[in-house]
C-alpha cells in the first residue's frame, strides 16, 4: 500500500549559471515567463498551471522534480517521513504549501497542495481533414503561422539512476505511481527502464509520468511536455532548427511504449527537453507489461533512439 497516491506532475526545478540564456532557450521552446527574480526564473505553459519549468542561478545542475498531492492530508503524511522538510507555504507562482522530501539518489522531490492556477493562454487551432472525416475544415484553408511550438503542460520526467528497483520502489511506495512497463535486458529479471503512471483509479492518465532508467551515474534525462497537436510538435521543430543555436537529441518519431510523436532539444547545458503530442491513455486497471529493450526501446516510425540521447544523464 502506497503512502499516498500523487494527483499530477507539476513542474522540476534546474539550476543554469545564466538566466537570460536559460530564458531565450525556454521561449524559443515556447514557454512564457511566468516571473523572475534576481536568481530563479519560472515559466509556463498555456495551461491553468502557475509554471511548469523553475531554473534557479547557480553551477548546472538538476535540482528535482514537483508533484501535486491528492489533498491536504498527504502533505502532513509526507512530512513525518523521515529527513522531511515539514510543510511549508511557498513564495512562488502559484503559492500553495509543499513538503520536501529526497528520493534514492538524492534529489529533491516536492509534493505540493493548494497551488491556485492561472488563466490560460487561448491557442487558435485549425481542424484536420481526414479520410475518414474529410470535411471536418470544409471551406477552409490551413494557415499555420511559423515559430515556436506552445506547450501545455509538462507530461512526465525521466530519471537515470544506478539503483534502478531501489528508485522505482521509492516512486511506487511513497508516491502510489503504477507500472505501465517495465523494460529488461538478457534475462527477464534485469531490470533496465520503468515507465510508471499516475494511479486516479478509473479516470484515464497518460501512459507514464515518470520513466526510470538504468545508468551508471544519477540525474536527469530529461522532461517532457504536450504541446496543442502533432502540427505543433513539427512546427516547433522547425523553429528550433532554424534558429541553430540548440543541440537537437531526437525525433521527429512516434515511441511505441506510451505512442507519443516526439522531438529532443537540449537546453545550453545539455539537459533534454521535449515537446510530444497523442499519448496513451491508461487507468489503474491496465497491468503493467514486461518486455524487453529490443522491443521497447524503439519508434513506430522515425530514427531508433541515438546513443548520445540515451546516455545523456545530467547530474
Amino acid at each position: 500500500m502506497a503512502l499516498i497516491k500523487v494527483r499530477d506532475l507539476a513542474f522540476g526545478r534546474l539550476q543554469a549559471p545564466d538566466l537570460d540564456q536559460m530564458e531565450e532557450f525556454l521561449t524559443d521552446f515556447g514557454m512564457v515567463r511566468a516571473a523572475r527574480t534576481a536568481d530563479a526564473l519560472y515559466m509556463r505553459g498555456t495551461g491553468p498551471d502557475a509554471h511548469i519549468h523553475v531554473t534557479h542561478k547557480g553551477a548546472p545542475a538538476f535540482v528535482g522534480i514537483a508533484f501535486h498531492a491528492g489533498d491536504a492530508a498527504d502533505l502532513q503524511k509526507l512530512a513525518k517521513l523521515p529527513g522531511a522538510s515539514g510543510i511549508e507555504n511557498v513564495d512562488e507562482p502559484g503559492g500553495g504549501q509543499r513538503v520536501r522530501i529526497t528520493e534514492p539518489n538524492g534529489y529533491q522531490i516536492e509534493v505540493f497542495h493548494g497551488r491556485q492556477p492561472v488563466a490560460p493562454i487561448p491557442v487558435a487551432r485549425q481542424a484536420v481533414n481526414s479520410a475518414a472525416q474529410p470535411t471536418n475544415r470544409k471551406g477552409e484553408v490551413m494557415r499555420i503561422a511559423a515559430g515556436p511550438s506552445r506547450p501545455h503542460r509538462i507530461g512526465h520526467a525521466v530519471m537515470g539512476t544506478p539503483k534502478l528497483r531501489e528508485t522505482l520502489a521509492w516512486f511506487r511506495d511513497t508516491l502510489g505511481l503504477i507500472g505501465s512497463d517495465d523494460v529488461y535486458a538478457g534475462e527477464k529479471d534485469n531490470l533496465i527502464g520503468s515507465f510508471n503512471r499516475l494511479d486516479r483509479g478509473d479516470d484515464y492518465v497518460d501512459h507514464h509520468v515518470f520513466f526510470c532508467l538504468q545508468s551508471p551515474v544519477a540525474g536527469l534525462n530529461h522532461f517532457s511536455y504536450e504541446v496543442q497537436d502533432i502540427d505543433d510538435v513539427f512546427m516547433g521543430h522547425a523553429h528550433l532548427a532554424k534558429s541553430n543555436k540548440y543541440e537537437h537529441m531526437w525525433g521527429i518519431g512516434r515511441h511505441l511504449l506510451g505512442s507519443q510523436v516526439y522531438d529532443y532539444w537540449a537546453d545550453p547545458w545539455g539537459r533534454i527537453h521535449e515537446h510530444w503530442a497523442d499519448t496513451d491513455r491508461l487507468n489503474a486497471s491496465t497491468p503493467c507489461n514486461l518486455l524487453s529493450a529490443e522491443e521497447a526501446l524503439i519508434s513506430q516510425w522515425g530514427e531508433p533512439p541515438p546513443e548520445k540521447m540515451l546516455a545523456r544523464i545530467s547530474p
